[in-house]
């Protein structure tokens, strides 16, 4: 995880189920360090459906498979992690739920937060969560109606929150202006719409991966 720079979306508004398996294959061949499905507005037998599809892919590739929402479910089908939002509750609620179903105890669940300011990752941080979002930087379709929070707050949030526990910059992001967020200070990203709906989605994600390793090696040598 902490060497995790692209972390990708399966993400059911932009992708059919039909499409998921050879998307979700495209993204981790491509380079996905993380890959999450996000199934907002789907009732949980297609979320069920489709996470007993791409987990076996995320498995072979060594990649850790994470639910957006829904703790209870995801320990129930044996995800890696969970991901749940700014209003989605407190952290010990979700751990609760999430051990209170899990099937075969692991020694590492994630449970990453979203936060949109850099207050709300302060306070991600304090509250325990393993990595966390940080967005929208850019404005987004998949969050409308939430304004971007811009490129300002991503170097202090690289110090007070990136360099203790994963930050993902997310929103809006992609590899037209990838290279503004990294110029920002952004050391992991969260790609979406560019990468799903992309003509070639392995060598989209391929191209957006070479970016980010690149920018961190400059950053290293």
């Amino acid at each position: 995880m902490r060497n995790a720079r692209l972390y990708c979306i399966l993400d059911l508004g932009y992708v059919t189920e039909a499409d998921a398996s050879a998307t979700t294959a495209g993204l981790l061949a491509g380079g996905a360090d993380l890959l999450q499905l996000r199934a907002k507005n789907k009732d949980h037998a297609t979320i069920r459906r489709v996470a007993e599809m791409l987990m076996p892919l995320c498995r072979a590739a060594g990649v850790p498979f994470i639910l957006n929402d829904f703790p209870e479910l995801a320990a129930e089908l044996g995800a890696d992690g969970v991901h749940i939002g700014q209003d989605d509750g407190p952290l010990a609620d979700a751990k609760s739920i999430f051990q209170s179903k899990i099937q075969n105890p692991k020694s590492k669940i994630l449970f990453g937060r979203s936060t949109h300011s850099l207050d709300q990752a302060r306070a991600a941080l304090a509250e325990g969560f393993d990595y966390i979002g940080f967005g929208p930087l850019f404005p987004t379709p998949t969050k409308a109606g939430r304004p971007a929070i811009g490129l300002g707050d991503i170097a202090a949030m690289e110090r007070e929150v990136g360099s203790k526990i994963p930050a993902f910059c997310i929103g809006g992001i992609k590899r037209a202006n990838l290279s503004e967020a990294l110029a920002a200070g952004a050391r992991r990203v969260v790609i979406v719409s560019d990468l799903l709906t992309a003509p070639l989605v392995e060598s989209a994600t391929r191209a957006a991966a070479s970016l980010v390793g690149e920018h961190h090696k400059d950053q290293h040598d």
